[in-house]
């Protein structure tokens, strides 16, 4: 099995949107792929509450069959999609993916 752990911080406005409504768009993009992409197990997206300087905005978790699960997943169209739509909210990436 494959964890893929993204975290954002999302621009103050984006898309005639606030961040926090984004975040909660950003939550259902990515919880509605589970089960429409092949060896996606599980995504579960929290918003953060915390005000703090080094706190992300958003925090994707979720799990795969396999490494090639996971790479079928970057390149499939609706995650694509789903994809573009956070490009367009965030300021910072991070991730991290391992086995277990």
């Amino acid at each position: 099995m494959v964890k893929h752990i993204v975290a954002w911080r999302l621009k103050e406005e984006v898309l005639g949107n606030t961040k926090e409504q984004n975040a909660k768009l950003i939550k259902e993009k990515l919880e509605n792929l589970v089960g429409k992409i092949p060896g996606l197990l599980k995504a579960e997206v929290g918003i953060n509450f915390t005000q703090d300087d080094c706190a992300s905005d958003v925090v994707l978790y979720s799990e795969f069959e396999s490494k090639e699960a996971l790479a079928a997943y970057q390149v499939h169209p609706i995650h694509k999609e789903a994809a573009s739509f956070v490009l367009e909210c965030r300021t910072e990436r991070r991730v991290i993916d391992f086995e277990v």
